[in-house]
C-alpha cells in the first residue's frame, strides 16, 4: 500500500519530467514521446513566473509555519491550563474548522474579503475605514495564510493537548511545592516534555505550506492579484490541464516534493543538533 499510494506516484512522476511529447503533422498527429534528460527542469528553473511562485511560496511559508505553530502552541497551553473553563468545549469549537473542506472554507472566506459581500468590511466602512481589500496584491498572502491557520490550528493544537495531557500530574504537584507559578510549569515542564509535539505539528505545517494550492484556486476568480502561476503548485496544474504540457507540470512537481523533503530535513537536523538544550 506504501509503495502504491506513495512510492510509485513520485516515481511515475520523476519518469514522466525527463520527457517531453511533440506532435507531428501540424499537431494533428500522434504525440511522440521523446527523452530530453533535464530540459524539463531547466526550463521550470528558468522561468520568471516559477522561480517567482517559488518566492511567493516560501514567502508565505515564513508567515504560516510560525504563525501556526505559535497559535496551536497557545490555545493548547491555553485550554490545557488548570484554570481554563470549560475547555472540552472550546476544544472542539476550534477543532470544527478542519472538518471543513479547503474548497468550502476558502469559498467562505472569499466572501469574508470581497467589500460588496462582506459585513465585515462593511462594517469598517461604516465607521469610516475605507480601502480595506484582503484580496490585493499586498494582502493577498496573509489572506491565504489565514485561511490556512483558520483550518488547521484547531488540529495541531490537539496534538500538543494531547502530549501535554499525558505530562504525569505529578511533576506539577512536586513544582507547584517547590513554589513554582503557571509560567515556571510552562516553561521548565510543559515546553520540555511536549518538544517532540512541536517538533511534529511544525514538521506538518512545513510540508502542508510547501502543497498550497486549493486556497489560491479557489480566490483567483475573486481578484487579479492572484495568477494562474501564483504558487508553484498552481503553476504545474495550469501547465498540465491548461497548457497541455504534463512533462513540464511534472518536474515543477517534483522540485515542490525535493523542496519539501528538503526544508524537512534541514529542520529535522536543526532541531536533532540542539538535542537536549534547555528552552
Amino acid at each position: 500500500m506504501f509503495a502504491a499510494f506513495f512510492i510509485a506516484p513520485i516515481v511515475f512522476a520523476i519518469v514522466d519530467s525527463l520527457f517531453t511529447q511533440r506532435s507531428s503533422g501540424l499537431g494533428l498527429g500522434a504525440p511522440t514521446r521523446e527523452f530530453v534528460g533535464l530540459d524539463n527542469y531547466v526550463g521550470a528553473l528558468t522561468s520568471a513566473s516559477f522561480v517567482a511562485s517559488l518566492g511567493r511560496l516560501l514567502a508565505f511559508a515564513g508567515i504560516e509555519v510560525p504563525l501556526m505553530v505559535v497559535t496551536a502552541l497557545g490555545l493548547a497551553l491555553l485550554l490545557g491550563a488548570a484554570a481554563a473553563r470549560f475547555p472540552r468545549i472550546f476544544r472542539v469549537t476550534y477543532f470544527m474548522p478542519y472538518g471543513v473542506p479547503g474548497v468550502i472554507a476558502s469559498l467562505l472566506w472569499g466572501f469574508l474579503y470581497i467589500p460588496a459581500t462582506s459585513p465585515v468590511l462593511q462594517a469598517l466602512g461604516a465607521l469610516g475605514v475605507d480601502g480595506v481589500n484582503p484580496l490585493s496584491s499586498d494582502a493577498a498572502l496573509f489572506a491565504i495564510a489565514n485561511i490556512a491557520l483558520w483550518g488547521f490550528a484547531g488540529y495541531n493544537m490537539l496534538i500538543l493537548i494531547a502530549a501535554l495531557d499525558a505530562i504525569p500530574a505529578e511533576l506539577y504537584e512536586a513544582a507547584r511545592l517547590d513554589g513554582a507559578g503557571e509560567w515556571r510549569l510552562i516553561w521548565h515542564i510543559k515546553l520540555p516534555l511536549i518538544r517532540p509535539s512541536i517538533v511534529l505539528i511544525t514538521l506538518f505545517t512545513i510540508i502542508g505550506t510547501l502543497q498550497l494550492f486549493v486556497e489560491p484556486l479557489v480566490l483567483r476568480p475573486l481578484t487579479t492579484a492572484i495568477s494562474s502561476d501564483y504558487t508553484p503548485n498552481l503553476a504545474a496544474y495550469n501547465q498540465a490541464f491548461a497548457q497541455g504540457n504534463p512533462n513540464l507540470a511534472a518536474a515543477m512537481a517534483v522540485i515542490v516534493a525535493l523542496l519539501a523533503f528538503g526544508f524537512s530535513a534541514l529542520f529535522l537536523r536543526i532541531v536533532n543538533r540542539k538535542g537536549n538544550r534547555a528552552w
